[in-house]
């Protein structure tokens, strides 16, 4: 079953599973959602804990050695498999498999942590019966456009009211660094008596940028028309030592996948069946973003996209003379919807906003 990572210990709390799943990369959520595992096994008299580390060359069969194991001073216990960035292979997925047969007669509570699960694994053996027993916790970056509104409701777990221009505010001082936004709760909270209401003075005095931003985000930005954002990032990325060529690299391939996207609909295909004909597919999560972007950019701008990031290219192989920071940013700012920025740069292909 799965359950986000908000609804775990309302979940928890109605019915103990045989297994938990806790999957993703995001810390702050992961360490959340396994922390409400632990209270929760705590809250039903599980006291006896066991961890097993999955590193390199792991003996999968102490999974089932310490699953067997009858305990001498409790009925049953916590185990945690962590499996960070370790993949399962073939013997980790039997190995979790077989255990799934043992869980009928047992009262142990198994949490698996671990990375993404894609789709490919959660059509898997050992992934099905876990499920059926248990939950799924899929952990997923707050979505830009809800940061604000989850700072807001998180600000509360520290005794503290924060306005939600305040939280977006946060948010912009932190985004994609959700650690660094509870930590900036937490000192908010030791600065401040409870149930302080924080506006946009506090944190603009209280609270250091801290962004931490990939390539992805940017993606997404450009493709949700967010052109201040897509700045923001462009300017993070360029400070943080992110190479310029992994830069035009994300946005090329939007730009290409926006270009095949046009092509299959002007085919006549519905957006639906072009989305699933990407490689690779364009998830159900993200339609919104690329409709919103193929509704703003036509195929002739699309094309005098590219030819600009053709040229960014031969900058980055040094047979150009085009700055190539500015030209990213530039590039990035067109496809986000920005007005007049690529015809105001002479070096550039001037691409007129009616196009």
């Amino acid at each position: 079953m799965k359950v986000f990572a908000d609804q775990l210990p309302a979940a928890l709390a109605k019915k103990m599973p045989k297994a938990v799943i806790v999957a993703g990369d995001e810390p702050l959520q992961h360490r959340d959602a396994c922390d409400a595992v632990r209270a929760a096994a705590r809250q039903a008299g599980i006291e006896e804990r066991e961890v097993l580390d999955v590193e390199p060359n792991f003996a999968w069969g102490r999974l089932l050695e310490t699953a067997s194991n009858l305990s001498l001073f409790a009925n049953s216990k916590l185990l945690e498999l962590r499996l960070g960035t370790q993949k399962l292979g073939q013997e980790g997925s039997k190995a979790l498999a077989q255990y799934a047969e043992m869980m009928d007669g047992s009262d142990d509570l198994l949490l698996v942590s671990m990375g993404k699960v894609d789709a490919k694994q959660q059509k898997s053996a050992w992934f099905k019966a876990l499920d059926k027993q248990g939950i799924f916790v899929p952990v997923w970056p707050v979505d830009a456009s809800r940061l604000g509104y989850w700072l807001r409701d998180r600000a509360s777990l520290h005794g503290l009211q924060i306005d939600l221009e305040a939280a977006r505010l946060l948010g912009e001082r932190t985004e994609g660094n959700l650690l660094a936004a509870d930590q900036e709760l937490q000192k908010l909270a030791l600065i401040y008596p409870a149930n302080t209401r924080l506006n946009v003075e506090h944190i603009a005095q209280g609270v250091e940028d801290s962004t931490r931003f990939d390539v992805f985000n940017l993606a997404d930005a450009c493709l949700k028309g967010e052109p201040s954002r897509a700045s923001r990032i462009v300017n993070g990325l360029k400070s943080e030592g992110v190479e310029a060529p992994i830069v035009l690299w994300a946005l090329t391939r939007e730009l290409r996948t926006l270009l095949s996207l046009h092509q299959h609909l002007d085919q006549g295909q519905s957006f639906e069946h072009a989305c699933k004909t990407q490689k690779p597919m364009i998830f159900d999560k993200r339609r919104p973003a690329y409709q919103k972007a193929i509704s703003r950019l036509s195929m002739k701008r699309l094309h005098k996209l590219l030819l600009m990031a053709q040229r960014l290219d031969l900058a980055v192989k040094g047979a150009s003379a085009v700055p190539l920071w500015p030209g990213l940013h530039d590039l990035a700012m067109t496809m986000a919807g920005a007005k007049g920025i690529l015809a105001e740069t002479p070096w550039t292909y001037r691409i007129s906003a009616n196009n």
